[in-house]
């Protein structure tokens, strides 16, 4: 259950991020095809350090289940 809510937590962080950084690039000052490609470009970015982040976190949640399983065995 504890495992649940920890992701809960991070998703809501990533999307209040990514809801800010879409506000603030259509507010910004810049021609609208300019701001498109940059608001694609920072998406695309945004997305593999994701991926990453939530991979190295996949990998250590299955090790800390490891020693914990072992423990309790």
């Amino acid at each position: 259950m504890a495992e649940n809510r920890g992701g809960e937590i991070i998703g809501s962080f990533v999307v209040g991020g990514l809801i800010g950084a879409v506000i603030g690039m259509l507010f910004a000052p810049m021609a609208g095809k300019e701001s498109r490609e940059k608001l694609v470009d920072w998406m695309d970015e945004t997305r593999e350090k994701t991926k990453d982040t939530l991979d190295k976190l996949e990998t250590e949640i299955k090790h800390r289940k490891e020693q914990l399983l072992k423990h309790v065995n």
